[in-house]
């Protein structure tokens, strides 16, 4: 026997039927998420990768006067007489700290928190926020936490500097907007309009591209919490003690030669 119509509207629940679903709320965006359960991925600062520098001349010049020395010190302790071999090895102990130091140790390393520079004979390591400004003039300086310091790995080539200048004389001529923006506005200098992000540009001698780009990584990263810090400058004894005992066994063996 059918119900009359009316008797079980919408509203009324008829044994056996399924119970109506209520519409989901939606939650709170501002509700707390459990700790386990992981949230939205925030928006971080890019990542740059370590940028180092380094004279790839001195490098070669080094590994080229440390062979000819290697062998000229192996000739004479092999075929040497009387107090020859001992004045080699004070030799050697003097100038293969100072050939190396001087040729392949020098490098700068600029990552997010800090620009480490290695000279010959310390290590300079200074965090962004310490770094004051960087000069290249006839050598490259770093003024930081009230301190210069030289950056032998960054050598001022003057001929380099002279043609970077002949070239970019020449650009200029041939395309006179070439180093303004879509305003007509000047450039700071090594930023060419046309020049790909990252490339060498032949205008700039490479020492101040270098610069530059260290000016650019401070100011980017000074405002960094973990570029905070104090300057430090360690001496590097490992070459500075055996090129001493080289120097006083070389002088204590020709005065008594």
């Amino acid at each position: 026997m059918t119900d009359p119509a009316g008797e079980n509207g919408p509203d009324r629940e008829t044994p056996g039927s399924p119970a109506p679903q209520q519409p989901r709320q939606p939650e709170p965006a501002d509700r707390p998420r459990p700790a386990d359960q992981p949230g939205p991925v925030q928006a971080d600062r890019p990542v740059y990768a370590d940028r180092v520098y380094r004279s790839t001349m001195g490098v070669i010049g080094g590994v080229l006067l440390l062979a000819v020395a290697l062998w000229l010190i192996v000739d004479a302790v092999v075929y040497g007489t009387g107090r020859t071999p001992w004045v080699a090895l004070s030799a050697a102990l003097l100038f293969v700290p100072l050939v190396a130091a001087y040729t392949l140790r020098p490098v700068v390393r600029a990552d997010q928190e800090r620009l480490t520079v290695r000279n010959p004979l310390r290590t300079v390591v200074a965090p962004w926020a310490t770094v004051e400004s960087l000069r290249s003039g006839y050598s490259v300086e770093l003024f930081a936490g009230g301190g210069k310091y030289q950056i032998w790995a960054v050598p001022v080539s003057l001929r380099q500097r002279k043609r970077a200048t002949t070239r970019a004389a020449r650009a200029a001529a041939e395309d006179p907007y070439a180093g303004r923006d879509d305003r007509g506005s000047a450039l700071r200098p090594g930023a060419r309009r046309s020049a790909v992000a990252g490339a060498p540009d032949p205008t700039r001698a490479w020492s101040d591209q270098v610069v530059d780009t260290l000016r650019e990584t401070a100011e980017r990263n000074a405002g960094r919490p973990e570029a905070a810090g104090e300057v430090s400058a360690t001496w590097c004894w490992w070459i500075i003690v055996p090129a001493a005992v080289g120097l006083v066994a070389l002088v204590t063996l020709i005065a008594t030669g």
